[in-house]
């Protein structure tokens, strides 16, 4: 061993023995630590066992009228210190007993508690939750033991203090149309805050879902943290459809921006949003909505929280705390609260202090064309049939009849571009013959376009039509699991169009798919199957192209089995217009073909082909197109050479 390496050796050994030797003094003070702690502990413990000991010795020493003077001190002490803190008014509403009571019109039951002036439940009297045999139990729209609307106060001492913590009294005036409650809350001498709830009962929907909620105050603003009425609103909501997927999506907290006239949602992930200029805030449940609205803008803090997993006792926990202007020493605060199915009639109709809410942008009809088509086309037509008495299996069958009716023009357009794809199909080959290299690719494509104009074809000819159609796919796609009119609703099997139809429960969840087998997703995988084969023979047949394998295995087999798995927890509504649209576009496909000859259509074609024809001033802007990338090509080829 030469010297660096004994060196070494020898440093490594002292960091070695070093290090052991500081391990073992930590560890033994480490130790004495524990020891002198163990000990705290100890004599701790037996000070409080001796102290326990005495107060049980005293306690048994004491006549019952030492006792009864110690409990009365005690009791003063106490009444003293809460007597200070909240001041007499709302001392005395404190020692009250919570009560509850109800007022209920035709179509809804509230829950009132004295404890904060609450509404703490609201039950819908022609809505009930699903079931998988009979529907008996009413749909409740909060789960009571978790409803706050809570004050946020400070007392005369500066303590802060929530109104949840008074009971406030009660009056209730009952009368043919309207039933007023009144709840009061009398905080100081001079100084009450009141809450008039105006229930309805006029036959219209649109008014008698909405509670009018005034706040009516008297001194209040020296009671208040801030310089605006902080309220806190809450509450848990109950899982009352079939698949907790689909509920909770669509489960949310809405709100809409009276000065921009819009409307969103807050995150997914339910998160903290902070919005101002607000006209209503609405805790949305997939087919139910609670809303606060006021006449005055205001501001709002919104998060939710959403249950683990299927099987627990609520969906969403909705927090909101309210912002509220309050500039004036009284006055009254003029609110609503709207609690009711969301129904695009009635909530379209709900009007508030002379203005419109627009309390239906909550259910989500789409974008702006989307909306347009179900707002004016699906939802009137829908309506028309079932006022008309049909089941709504029929009325989804007639309402697909209609549709397919309307584009049956385009279907048509889009078959006979086929057809003529199909008949100069020899010609395009030749094409493919004459320019196989990857290099001749823009002589091929420019030759195509004079072949095209030539012949008389659109190359957008069988795209353009099936492009237009989308909207109306989506519409669909859009208005089903968003229509409460299908809730409840069975056909053949299916007893909730609303929801999935389940002909099978699985023991077991599969990745992407779920622990049920849908029929009617099933039925529409199949059509969609057929169609997708039918629509690629066609394409197949009117042009040859590179990597044909992977395209069929793609729009054939890939397609379908991938919306089966998409849409076997969705509406099965849903998947039956899917499946009778699909039924009906390959029985159209079927009769144009039968009445197209395609001999005909290739003679026709070939005798305008030597006719002089204007090109289209798309034909002219891509032949344009495509002689500029030829040119730029060249040049880089060139370039190349040199």
């Amino acid at each position: 061993m030469d010297k660096k390496t004994i060196i070494g050796l020898v440093l490594m050994v002292a960091v070695f023995v070093g290090f052991s030797f500081y391990q073992s003094y930590e560890a033994k003070k480490y130790d004495e630590y524990r020891r002198e702690v163990a000990k705290v502990q100890h004599e701790k413990m037996i000070s409080e066992a001796a102290e326990q000991e005495a107060m049980r010795l005293s306690e048994e020493s004491m006549t019952e009228e030492e006792r009864y003077v110690r409990d009365s001190v005690d009791a003063a002490r106490k009444l003293n210190a809460e007597l200070y803190t909240y001041g007499a008014k709302l001392y005395d509403a404190k020692q009250l007993e919570e009560q509850s009571f109800d007022v209920e019109n035709d179509l809804m039951k509230v829950e009132f508690s004295t404890r904060g002036g609450k509404i703490r439940n609201v039950t819908m009297k022609n809505y009930t939750k699903y079931a998988d045999e009979e529907r008996t139990e009413l749909v409740e729209l909060m789960q009571p033991a978790t409803a706050r609307f809570s004050l946020a106060m400070r007392t005369e001492s500066g303590a802060a203090v929530s109104s949840e913590d008074f009971i406030y009294s009660y009056d209730v005036a009952e009368g043919e149309t309207q039933s007023v409650v009144t709840m009061t809350l009398n905080i100081a001498s001079d100084t009450w805050v009141k809450y008039h709830y105006t229930i309805y009962n006029t036959g219209n929907p649109s008014r008698d879902y909405l509670i009018d909620f005034n706040i009516e105050q008297q001194g209040l603003k020296n009671y208040l943290a801030g310089e605006l009425m902080d309220i806190e609103w809450s509450n848990k909501s109950n899982k009352n459809e079939r698949g907790f997927q689909m509920e909770n999506l669509a489960t949310t907290i809405a709100y809409y921006d009276r000065e921009d006239k819009d409307w969103d949602t807050i995150d997914a992930d339910g998160e903290k949003e902070s919005v101002g200029e607000l006209m209503w805030v609405a805790l949305k449940q997939q087919y139910f909505s609670s809303a606060f609205i006021s006449k005055e803008n205001f501001a709002a803090d919104m998060s939710f929280t959403g249950s683990a997993r299927e099987g627990q006792d609520f969906l969403k926990a909705f927090n909101v705390a309210l912002h509220l202007p309050l500039t004036a020493e009284s006055g009254v605060s003029h609110n609503a609260f709207y609690y009711g199915p969301n129904d695009f009639k009635i909530l379209n109709d709900v009007e508030f202090e002379g203005e419109k809410t627009n309390l239906e942008e909550i259910i989500p009809m789409g974008g702006w064309l989307i909306g347009w088509i179900n707002r004016f086309f699906t939802i009137p037509i829908f309506h028309w049939l079932k006022d008309l008495g049909l089941n709504f299996g029929i009325i989804i069958l007639i309402l697909t009849i209609l549709v397919k009716l309307i584009i049956l023009p385009l279907t048509y357009k889009s078959y006979i571009s086929t057809a003529k794809m199909r008949a100069i199909r020899p010609e395009m080959e030749a094409l493919n013959a004459k320019y196989p290299n990857q290099e001749d690719a823009m002589k091929k494509q420019q030759a195509m376009m004079e072949l095209y104009s030539k012949a008389g074809i659109s190359p957008m000819g069988g795209c353009l039509p099936m492009l237009i159609q989308m909207p109306i796919l989506w519409a669909m796609f859009r208005f089903f699991p968003a229509s409460i009119e299908l809730r409840g609703q069975g056909f053949l099997w299916s007893n909730d169009l609303s929801s999935y139809d389940s002909v099978l429960d699985l023991p077991f969840s599969i990745p992407f798919y779920g622990d049920h087998i849908s029929l009617f997703a099933l039925l529409m995988a199949v059509s969609l199957f057929g169609y997708s084969l039918l629509t690629y023979q066609q394409q197949a047949a009117s042009t040859p192209q590179a990597g044909a394998g992977m395209m069929k295995f793609m729009m054939v087999y890939f397609m379908p089995v991938m919306m089966l798995c998409f849409l076997n927890s969705y509406s099965s509504g849903l998947c039956y217009y899917y499946f009778l649209s699909q039924i009906f576009t390959m029985i159209i496909m079927f009769v144009i073909r039968r009445t197209v000859d395609d001999e005909k259509v290739r003679a026709k074609l070939l005798a305008a082909k030597n006719k002089p024809k204007k090109k289209s001033k798309f034909q002219q802007r891509y032949e344009e197109a495509l002689r500029q990338q030829q040119e730029s090509l060249n040049r880089e080829q060139r370039r190349g050479h040199r």
